[in-house]
């Protein structure tokens, strides 16, 4: 048994104003996260991302995919996808995720990064197709990862206003409230990393 995995049995919000964001540390156990892990790297229908910046469509090394309860459409960088259906593993996760929280979601989006060249870029996940202010339930399977914050109005003037934390194999980071409108996150390449992670973002679609 590892001692040094163990969940937050009362997370704090890690960011001081404008929002809520809550790390719960270790939700799976390391034997289970690895069985997920490799079920999600075999059964998700897995596509290359898609993006048009300035008029050009580019093609990204990070894949992703879409499930939910019904096909909802989910449009982010004038790229639209509309959800697959449900596989046992995803529906098994959101059960224990839905448990753990309290809360139910309706769809998921998953991304795949498979090394630590790929990461994500400054965004939030605030696009129409998504219920405003609702929670986004972020689970971490496979490499460990930074992930960072930045507010969108106060990252020029206050260097505190970025908080970063690592994302353990098989933890919970839980974004709520305001967060999406007031923050930024990211999870930047590095090259000290060389295997894959998967990220499950749980939603709900409107």
């Amino acid at each position: 048994m590892d001692l040094f995995r163990q969940s937050i049995e009362q997370p704090e919000n890690l960011l001081p104003q404008d929002g809520q964001a809550y790390y719960h540390g270790i939700l799976i156990p390391v034997d289970d996260a690895d069985h997920y892990f490799a079920a999600l790297m075999d059964n998700i229908q897995w596509e290359h991302d898609q993006a048009l910046i300035y008029g050009k469509r580019i093609i990204t090394r990070r894949k992703v995919a879409w499930y939910g309860d019904q096909p909802f459409a989910y449009t982010y960088s004038k790229t639209t996808k509309h959800a697959l259906a449900w596989t046992k593993e995803l529906l098994a996760l959101k059960s224990m995720i839905e448990h753990h929280l309290d809360e139910t979601f309706n769809s998921c989006l998953l991304n795949l990064y498979h090394n630590g060249d790929e990461g994500m870029a400054w965004h939030s996940d605030e696009e129409k197709d998504l219920k405003k202010h609702g929670t986004i339930a972020s689970l971490s399977l496979g490499a460990e990862r930074k992930f960072a914050f930045r507010h969108k109005h106060r990252q020029h003037q206050q260097k505190q206003q970025t908080q970063s934390l690592i994302l353990e194999h098989g933890s919970l980071l839980v974004m709520a409230g305001t967060t999406q409108t007031f923050w930024q996150h990211r999870l930047p390449p590095t090259k000290k990393i060389s295997t894959p992670r998967i990220n499950l973002t749980f939603r709900n679609s409107v």
